[in-house]
């Protein structure tokens, strides 16, 4: 009887003693990544702009260190990533969509929006640059709501493709780090309830009723997703969709 070889390169790593970093990481879809990352034994970093709902998320996953600043602030940023002795994987959820029809659009928060979506990965990147080991990864959070053309998403339809090249871009120049988008729909975190106000549970009980999958998708499955995309080692370059479905359904 003959034993199979062991592959030359793993597939998959732990996350045991690796360095995880959640910029924007006090809630939703950032604190689940934390906290599932801490569950599977890494050391994880948070940064935020709340200083109290930071400070609460850090002491609730056990974080190694929390940093209140504004991620956008590169200079900052900067400093913050220059401080740590290690980074193994950065996860950024910082930021959320805009969405406003041509006529009432606020272009100081579209410039926000795009400083979001494009300027701050591309800052990261090149900071990360020679500092994520081998086979470490490089995270952005963007969309699918706004994959149809529809009035009003003109601005979040051009941040979202545009995000899905830069990724496929960055993984080229950043290897052997590893970089790749995750792409929500709905997805039901304090963010989704600030946008939506008293409509949220009704946005709630449509989906549960129409998404193939009969749920709403939950922080924790972004975060099931991100851990998977950490270890994965084959994985880059790529956009990863997880809406339940919400895309295969007619508006």
């Amino acid at each position: 009887m003959t034993t199979a070889p062991a592959p030359l390169h793993p597939t998959s790593e732990s996350l045991a003693g690796r360095t995880v970093v959640l910029l924007g990481g006090s809630a939703g879809m950032g604190f689940e990544t934390a906290r599932r990352a801490r569950a599977e034994g890494a050391d994880v970093v948070l940064a935020a702009r709340d200083p109290e709902r930071l400070r609460r998320a850090a002491a609730e996953v056990g974080a190694r260190s929390a940093e209140a600043f504004d991620v956008t602030d590169i200079p900052r940023l900067e400093t913050f990533l220059a401080g740590l002795p290690s980074i193994d994987h950065v996860l950024v959820t910082a930021g959320g969509p805009y969405y406003a029809p041509l006529a009432e659009l606020d272009f100081d928060r579209a410039h926000r929006s795009v400083e979001e979506h494009l300027w701050l990965p591309l800052h990261l990147a090149r900071s990360l640059r020679g500092r994520l080991r081998p086979g470490g990864s490089l995270l952005f959070v963007g969309g699918t709501g706004a994959r149809r053309p529809a009035a009003g998403l003109a601005l979040a339809s051009a941040t979202s493709a545009a995000m899905q090249a830069l990724v496929a871009g960055l993984a080229l120049e950043l290897a052997p780090a590893r970089i790749n988008l995750i792409a929500p729909g709905f997805v039901d975190t304090p963010l989704s309830a600030s946008l939506l106000g008293d409509q949220l549970d009704a946005r709630r009980e449509q989906l549960r009723a129409t998404l193939p999958i009969g749920r709403v998708v939950e922080p924790e499955d972004v975060a099931a997703l991100a851990v998977h995309l950490m270890t994965n080692t084959a994985l880059t370059g790529a956009t990863y969709d997880i809406d339940g479905g919400q895309q295969l359904l007619e508006r």
